[in-house]
């Protein structure tokens, strides 16, 4: 094998691995907003603890949507390192980039919560996930993940 062959599946590996710890983590913060819409009382640690305890009614349905809508995204990053949703790879060469904005946002957010302890567990995870989504949205715009897929 060349070398730059050599470094293109080294390159590869390293996005699918970003790929799958940004899925992991996605499914850390969809399994807790499911559990916030089943009455969980850990209200504080998120929406900067407006919600301490159970989340009323109709905050219950937006933790769904936004337990539905962090799927969509791991499945897009998925997509775009070349793992998961071929039909979505298209599509996943700018949505990959809207969720490196969106992590952008919710790292910033979540660093200067008035929550303590949202900032504490979320922060991190805002963090993993943007820096894994950059990796994913960088790679493929230089070609390496949807070469993988070839």
């Amino acid at each position: 094998m060349s070398d730059i062959a050599q470094c293109r599946e080294i390159i590869v590996d390293k996005v699918k691995a970003s790929a799958l710890v940004f899925a992991f983590a996605t499914s850390v913060v969809a399994a807790f907003q499911l559990a916030l819409a089943l009455g969980a009382p850990w209200g504080s640690f998120a929406m900067g603890g407006a919600f301490p305890g159970q989340y009323p009614p109709s905050m219950r349905g937006a933790a769904v949507v936004m337990a539905l809508l962090l799927g969509l995204m791991a499945g897009v990053v998925l997509s775009r390192a070349g793992m998961a949703l071929p039909r979505w790879s298209r599509t996943s060469r700018w949505l990959v980039w809207v969720i490196v904005a969106y992590s952008v946002i919710g790292t910033v957010l979540n660093l200067i919560t008035p929550s303590g302890g949202e900032r504490l567990l979320w922060a991190p995870v805002a963090l993993i996930m943007l820096v894994s989504s950059l990796m994913v949205a960088r790679s493929s715009a230089r070609g390496v993940a949807a070469r993988s897929t070839a």
